[in-house]
């Protein structure tokens, strides 16, 4: 073989060891967020019809979901039922996750919340598939759809039903997660590619916008969706 020809061979080698170190830096997935102390957990509101804090039967025994565990690695979470103003007046943080539907007058109430400087994440899913015990119309069932009576539009978002059902994964705050029939969002926020994910300066306030929820039930989905929690603690950093 030709000293050329070695030469050749050598550069081919480096090129692609060179660019299969570059994608491996591209898809190295975030080191997850530490737990705080006790003492230095900000407070977080969350507002929810899925079981993350009790079990579907409200049972006194229950300890709590994954999901519930991780956010409390990191914040005082504060369970509340409506989004009227004295409760959101609590704190400056919420987290809404397929939110039960909410009165015209605490809807509003939000809305001047987050543009006096509040912060939510709301996971919106158009085709919530969390498995549920209780028959459809079950009030105490999560809805099977995120229940909008204008927020979003105000907002300047659209959320559409997926087309595609399924798992599939998606990039959520750095994360590859897996998620369950994502719906997709549209207008005039920063928008994720693929559709996901909104992040809206709404006001003094900040909205993120998840057209997802099932991605919270990650026990059940697997090891395909070992940093879905991850990607929900740091998407809740970047609002506070």
């Amino acid at each position: 073989m030709t000293p050329a020809r070695i030469r050749a061979l050598l550069l081919i080698t480096l090129l692609i060891v060179a660019g299969a170190a570059a994608v491996a830096l591209l898809e190295r997935t975030p080191p997850g967020l530490p737990a705080r102390p006790a003492g230095q957990r900000p407070a977080l509101l969350l507002l929810t019809s899925l079981p993350l804090v009790f079990g579907e039967q409200f049972s006194l025994q229950a300890s709590g979901s994954a999901a519930l565990s991780a956010l409390e690695t990191r914040y005082r979470v504060l369970p509340i039922s409506v989004s009227s103003p004295p409760e959101l007046a609590r704190c400056r943080l919420l987290l809404m996750a397929q939110p039960p539907s909410q009165p015209p007058e605490d809807l509003v109430g939000l809305d001047e919340w987050v543009r006096g400087g509040g912060r939510v994440l709301l996971l919106a899913d158009p085709m919530l598939e969390w498995p549920s015990a209780r028959p459809l119309g079950d009030p105490l069932r999560p809805p099977p759809m995120f229940v909008d009576t204008g927020l979003l539009q105000h907002w300047g978002l659209r959320l559409d039903a997926p087309d595609v059902h399924g798992e599939q994964k998606q990039k959520l705050a750095g994360y590859r997660v897996l998620t369950v029939s994502p719906g997709t969002l549209a207008g005039g926020c920063r928008i994720s590619d693929g559709g996901l994910v909104a992040d809206c300066d709404i006001g003094k306030g900040r909205a993120i916008v998840v057209a997802d929820a099932d991605f919270l039930d990650a026990p059940r989905l697997g090891d395909g969706a070992r940093h879905n929690l991850d990607a929900l603690l740091k998407e809740l950093a970047q609002l506070e």
